[in-house]
């Protein structure tokens, strides 16, 4: 959520920064309602500074024996009425100015571009395109021959947009699943297990509602903001939840966390032709890693997150890019984002296994979550940063089809061999 001093003081440099995200931005109609609220509350302050004035005044002429004038309670319940007036006229102003920022994109770094995925950029390429000597396979018709994946009884079992792991499917799966949490471990992450369902305000801390409320799996039939209930669609949902409305001290960040969750997703973009098995799907799992830290510290924390993420497909020997999202291409809580891209051969195109983003503070407002400086006691808000590291459902498919043999048989990479427990599946 965005700062309302800061629109009311920078107005047109906010207004252009959004302007790299959004058609539009008029602040007239919030502004106006910011000046009615700081007139109203100026207003409420002179009012109980006089109850307070009064009632010292009753309480003397108490303590010296007199007799209160009943002119005096007569000015203090007036006094109570007008206040109790005029915050009934505050509370909806305020609701107004909440409902307008809650709604506001994050506000892109200056060196983030405008617009959309024409404008993202790619940062660096590691390793090179493979290099056939034969026919190569699709991962679809290489999962199925090798018994990895049961995309049929999948949908079966849950309807379109989702498959069943067998065999040395589910271990290679949960191989990669091994992999990445050693790695986590080893770099002093703690790791998380959460709960999957989750209550409304830990997806409007995230960003996520209410403009994004009915892209979520619900839980019942809790349709309001009190009782509502969704499946998670990702853990980074859950862990910049953990310390909402905490105030942390200083020493206490960078705080590093790692979970692992399956990711619940109703809409899980539009389909193509190409984009079979599993490249889009109704649940994934996932490996999140999230950072809380200090704003001078924000910008080195993101550095360490696509460098972990990216430590981790190389780790896998797989060829893949680095891009930096412009503005349109990031989500909307994010201030900055960089894509680690897989290729898979057979589409002949990339597709992300991993987003590593900078919030900066706008999540950590609409969760209150602040530290303490250790020197000036000053509280601040802590940015936030989350990664993947990684996702599967992609990095399946590039495991298949850039290992593959000529047999139609997957090399196992290296770094997995000890849970697979073999070379080649």
């Amino acid at each position: 959520m965005l700062d309302i001093e800061l629109i009311r003081n920078d107005t047109d440099k906010v207004k252009n920064a959004l302007l790299k995200k959004m058609d539009k931005v008029d602040f007239t109609e919030v502004l106006q309602l910011d000046d009615d609220r700081r007139k109203l509350i100026r207003e409420i302050e002179v009012l109980k500074n006089k109850k307070n004035t009064v009632s010292k005044e009753i309480s003397k002429i108490k303590s010296q024996g007199g007799e209160v004038e009943p002119s005096h309670f007569e000015e203090m319940k007036e006094v109570a009425n007008n206040i109790s007036k005029l915050e009934a006229e505050l509370s909806p102003i305020k609701e107004k100015i909440q409902t307008f920022l809650e709604a506001l994109p994050n506000i892109p770094d200056d060196d983030v571009l405008p617009g959309g995925k024409e404008n993202n950029k790619v940062v660096r390429v590691y390793g090179k395109k493979p290099n056939f000597s034969f026919n190569p396979k699709d991962h679809v018709e290489l999962a199925q021959s090798n018994n990895l994946i049961d995309y049929e009884r999948g949908t079966k079992l849950s309807g379109n947009g989702f498959w069943i792991y067998k065999g040395y499917g589910a271990i290679l799966e949960w191989a990669l699943l091994n992999y990445f949490v050693e790695e986590h471990l080893k770099d002093g992450y703690e790791f998380i297990l959460p709960p999957h369902i989750l209550n409304y305000e830990c997806g409007r801390t995230a960003g996520q509602f209410p403009k994004f409320k009915d892209e979520v799996f619900k839980v019942g039939d809790g349709k309001e903001a009190d009782n509502m209930q969704f499946i998670l669609p990702t853990a980074e949902t859950a862990l910049v939840n953990l310390h909402r409305g905490e105030i942390l001290k200083e020493k206490e960040l960078p705080k590093k966390y790692f979970a692992y969750t399956p990711c619940y997703r109703v809409e899980a973009g539009s389909y193509r032709a190409s984009e079979r098995g599993m490249i889009r799907g109704h649940q994934f799992n996932k490996v999140e890693m999230f950072q809380y830290t200090t704003p001078e510290n924000s910008d080195a924390a993101l550095e360490e997150l696509i460098g972990k993420a990216e430590k981790l497909v190389q780790g896998l020997g797989l060829h893949y890019r680095l891009s930096k999202l412009a503005a349109r291409d990031c989500s909307a809580s994010m201030a900055k984002t960089y894509d680690i891209e897989i290729w898979i051969p057979s589409m002949n195109e990339y597709k992300e296994v991993s987003s590593a983003s900078n919030a900066r503070d706008y999540q950590a407002r609409r969760g209150m979550i602040r530290f303490r400086r250790d020197e000036n006691q000053k509280i601040e808000y802590v940015n936030t940063l989350n990664a993947s590291g990684l996702a599967t459902s992609r990095l399946m498919p590039a495991i298949l089809e850039q290992m593959q043999d000529k047999d139609g048989h997957i090399v196992v990479p290296e770094v997995l061999r000890k849970w697979v427990g073999k070379d080649r599946i």
